[in-house]
């Protein structure tokens, strides 16, 4: 594991986060994220490249609050 996917971010800061880093943070798997895309249940991806995509943290960590706070 790198140092990024264990420490949180700083307050405000902002980066893309690639496909492992997100199955990381969220523990799924490639489909289901893609599944819950498709769905409008997650975060869309953003094009990188030719055959890259990532996802912003800012929505990511915001997506998983909102699980979070959906717990009782």
């Amino acid at each position: 594991m790198t140092e990024d996917q264990s420490l949180p971010l700083p307050a405000g800061e902002r980066r893309i986060l690639r496909r492992d880093e997100v199955e990381a943070k969220t523990g799924f798997k490639r489909a289901h994220i893609y599944n819950l895309m498709r769905a409008g249940k997650f975060p869309q991806a953003i094009r990188l490249g030719i055959r890259a995509v990532g996802w912003d943290s800012h929505e990511v960590e915001q997506w998983i609050a909102e699980r979070r706070n959906q717990r009782v």
